[in-house]
């Protein structure tokens, strides 16, 4: 249900029908009832009606926004509960905030970075060979940010800060 609020395939007949079900109420009230909101004349009538008809869209509106604000702050919840327990596992003791301070001064952070050269790579910029002897395969910068988290600890817990001289 929580994807459905966020798609916009889904959202459009949605509202379609919000703003369908309002005006066919107020149509129904116009047609020949003199106590009801239709039967007021002249623009009166039309600023009713549109107000109205705001009315169910203004609150199924919020009701996506509270709803989308929702499924970020669980996913936000599920990515640092996921992080803590990868950063629970690393070997050596390495801490995370030893990890962080490495990755921020490598590479901003980003587990996809690559050196203008292409020689360093991922997250703490590994070298092809580096990335090989602490058990890695293929691109650093191809896997996943956990898996470099686990590389980086395994380098740190063998070698100390010396692979990273000027951030480690």
């Amino acid at each position: 249900m929580r994807r459905l609020l966020t798609k916009r395939t889904h959202i459009l007949p949605a509202l379609s029908l919000l703003l369908a079900l309002p005006a066919t109420a107020l149509a129904a009230t116009g047609s020949g009832d003199s106590a009801g909101v239709g039967a007021t004349t002249g623009t009166a009538a039309v600023e009713v009606e549109v107000a109205s008809a705001q009315w169910p869209t203004d609150r199924f509106e919020h009701l996506v926004h509270a709803a989308a604000r929702r499924i970020h702050a669980e996913r936000l919840v599920a990515l640092r509960k996921q992080r803590r327990e990868a950063f629970a596992t690393l070997p050596g003791g390495v801490t995370p905030a030893t990890l962080e301070s490495i990755a921020a001064c490598e590479s901003g952070g980003d587990p996809t970075a690559v050196s203008s050269d292409g020689s360093y790579r991922g997250k703490y910029q590994f070298d092809f060979g580096t990335w090989e002897s602490v058990g890695g395969s293929g691109d650093p910068a191809a896997a996943p940010e956990d898996e470099q988290d686990y590389r980086a600890a395994l380098l740190y817990a063998q070698s100390g800060s010396s692979p990273w001289p000027v951030c480690g």
